[in-house]
């Protein structure tokens, strides 16, 4: 008996992988991985002395990054609006955080071998682990993240002390000067830019994620990567830094 198609307003919108996933978000995530590996390519021509581009003083790469990472952030505060929205439990989002902390940790440690004096103490992965424990209560009020995300935003930009230039508060933010680390992702202001993308996630659930339709149209393999960001994250770099490393021994 062949089984009835089901009326169009029960079946999922195109944009939708599962409940918890939407495609035009997974694009979204894979063009920001293209856009890393791009900039972290472009790093390592310079740190092998191929370019001489400066990554620490150039307007161009500064403002680079500050879009790449502030892409990923947002990203992060969208996701974690699907999975409350998709009811995922306490279980499932203390693996992603515990998996998001082990990779974290195992940055710092692969980049103190390769910068010691400048190693990755509090990067991305790090500020994405603890926000994301800090502002799941905010999850479903949305008015609140956008509210508080300025905030933060605001008070990173605005309040520097030399308090907080030590390492162990460094963390946080409010230093008056960058320490010297290859990657400094502080919670003033960062964790707001997470706080914003739990706000946007909220916006665009409205209307069922329409706004991201067209992305779900771009090539598969940006979905895929979107799909495994933290594997990729993980392995791009050393893939990426021992082909050079065979090239310019050449």
């Amino acid at each position: 008996m062949t089984p009835r198609r089901a009326p169009a307003a029960s079946r999922p919108a195109p944009a939708r992988a599962a409940e918890s996933r939407i495609v035009g978000i997974d694009v979204a995530r894979g063009i920001a991985i293209v856009a890393m590996i791009a900039y972290h390519f472009a790093f390592d021509l310079a740190f092998f002395r191929v370019t001489a581009a400066n990554f620490y003083r150039d307007p161009f790469w500064l403002h680079s990054r500050t879009l790449i990472l502030s892409s990923f952030l947002l990203l992060a505060g969208m996701s974690l609006v699907l999975a409350e929205r998709a009811h995922a439990g306490s279980s499932r989002f203390w693996r992603h955080v515990l998996r998001i902390a082990a990779c974290a940790v195992a940055v710092s440690v692969a980049s103190y071998l390769v910068f010691p004096r400048s190693f990755i103490w509090f990067g991305v992965l790090h500020a994405i682990a603890v926000s994301l424990v800090l502002i799941r209560p905010l999850a479903g009020r949305p008015y609140i993240a956008l509210a508080l995300g300025i905030a933060v935003i605001a008070a990173g930009n605005l309040y520097h002390s030399p308090w907080f230039d030590q390492r162990w508060l460094g963390w946080i933010g409010f230093a008056t000067v960058k320490p010297l680390t290859e990657d400094y992702v502080p919670l003033f202001p960062w964790t707001g830019v997470i706080l914003l993308g739990v706000a946007a996630g909220h916006a665009l659930a409205r209307n069922g994620f329409r706004a991201l339709a067209l992305l779900a149209h771009l090539p598969g393999a940006l979905a895929w990567l979107g799909r495994h960001s933290l594997a990729v994250y993980m392995l791009h770099q050393p893939i990426l830094l021992g082909m050079l490393w065979v090239f310019v021994r050449r």
